[in-house]
């Protein structure tokens, strides 16, 4: 048995779960709705204030859906009540980031200043000009976006600058040998 799998999820008041045929499942939260169409194989029941996912049976493509249905569900779930969000941390000299109306504008040491729209689903925060918010009810979303943004200028090895997750530990290489 999947031990993510046979986990319920517990949904918390002022969420609500509605399920339809072939496992359309919708949450919606306070303002935020989420659709989702997981696999029509596994079973999705409500029990008072818990949903279960289980499988028909113990094939191998069964049991690896199992726990992949639960965790997208949990997430929804998750992404309605509280939200998902990551942090970008600009490092660099000269490198930092603005929020100009709805667009990322990031100086980042190329010639040109690099724009990044604010996608839908998705919202943007620049509390400092070297740290970056990325929120949302989407986890999917949030974290594409924070990859997307991140690759716009990768942390480098040597000095570290670039963006990088806040947190992250970044690998340094030692710079070249001098003469002896």
């Amino acid at each position: 048995m999947s031990r993510i799998g046979k986990m319920p999820i517990k949904v918390p008041a002022g969420v609500e779960v509605k399920i339809e045929a072939n496992n359309v499942v919708t949450v919606k939260g306070k303002s935020v709705t989420l659709t989702e169409n997981l696999c029509p194989e596994m079973t999705i029941t409500r029990e008072g204030d818990e949903l279960i996912v289980t499988r028909p049976s113990d094939q191998k493509r069964h049991r690896s859906l199992h726990g992949l249905t639960r965790t997208l569900l949990g997430n929804m779930v998750t992404g309605v009540s509280d939200g998902f969000k990551k942090e970008l941390e600009v490092s660099g000299v000269g490198y930092r980031a603005t929020k100009q109306g709805k667009d990322l504008v990031m100086n980042l040491g190329y010639s040109h200043q690099v724009i990044m729209p604010e996608i839908d689903g998705i919202s943007i925060e620049v509390p400092s000009p070297n740290r970056i918010i990325i929120s949302g009810p989407d986890k999917q979303k949030v974290g594409q976006f924070a990859a997307v943004v991140r690759e716009k200028r990768p942390p480098e090895p040597y000095k570290g600058k670039g963006i990088h997750y806040l947190g992250e530990k970044l690998i340094r290489k030692e710079g070249k040998a001098g003469k002896k």
